[in-house]
């Protein structure tokens, strides 16, 4: 059992997840939480603290608290992969091999996962589903030593991450993404049933082992209109960082 103010803290997490208070309403007063809960005013300015510094309220001396975000940050598992955040959302994803194959590693391949340049590697594309509606492509590079355990993996598979886990113990524990946006092209817009030239939002990223080890590297796009990603920052934590993109000279 948690010290009181955290119970306090988290019911209110559960509350403002469920927008019982939307982002820009007031929380209750001090005293109007303290009668609620049955505790001091102490207390409550302690779970109230705790909200604070994760970034879903703001506080000013003297005023009443307003709800600056909602939902806090999905877990690593859920980000990592779209079966799980599909699930975690209550919707239903699906999941199919378009194209794989092995071929020799790329200069970029070599660098993002720590291997030889020309070493064979496997690459599969692989379109996702959401809800019967096809809003994610896959274009996955796997490090050569994962490559046999991925191609025994069913076409339709609807999470190769929970499958991988299941049948070798395989871990993911962290994961690099960077995000951005490009125009869809043919080969694009042919597998997600968009125009050419269509806005995706492209994130590209690297998922390795506890010990560090590069297991992936993946360039995915999202249709535009399925899917978008929010950032909640704090004095506390701040894990976005912003950089000049490839069309600024200097870069």
């Amino acid at each position: 059992m948690g010290a009181r103010y955290e119970e306090i803290a988290d019911e209110l997490r559960h509350a403002i997840d469920a927008e019982e208070y939307p982002v820009g309403a007031l929380l209750p007063s001090e005293s109007e939480l303290a009668a609620r809960y049955g505790v001091s005013r102490g207390t409550v300015r302690q779970a109230v603290a705790t909200l604070t510094s994760e970034g879903m309220i703001g506080s000013r001396q003297g005023a009443r608290r307003v709800v600056l975000a909602g939902r806090r940050s999905q877990s690593f598992a859920e980000l990592r992969s779209f079966a799980q955040w599909a699930r975690s959302m209550g919707h239903t994803a699906t999941g199919l091999v378009i194209s794989g194959g092995r071929r020799p590693a790329t200069a970029e391949d070599a660098v993002r996962l720590h291997l030889a340049e020309g070493s064979e590697v496997l690459e599969v594309l692989r379109v996702r589903g959401l809800n019967g509606e096809r809003v994610l492509l896959e274009r996955t590079v796997y490090a050569d030593w994962v490559a046999p355990d991925v191609e025994r993996i069913e076409p339709d598979c609807e999470s190769v991450t929970q499958r991988l886990y299941e049948t070798t113990g395989l871990v993911f524990s962290y994961g690099e993404h960077l995000i951005d946006a490009v125009a869809a092209g043919t080969a694009d817009a042919e597998h997600l049933g968009v125009r050419r030239g269509s806005p995706l939002l492209r994130v590209r990223r690297v998922t390795t082992t506890p010990s560090g080890r590069p297991v992936e590297w993946s360039d995915d796009r999202y249709r535009s209109d399925a899917v978008n990603f929010s950032v909640h920052n704090s004095v506390g934590s701040n894990p976005l960082a912003r950089q000049a993109g490839p069309g600024i000279a200097g870069t």
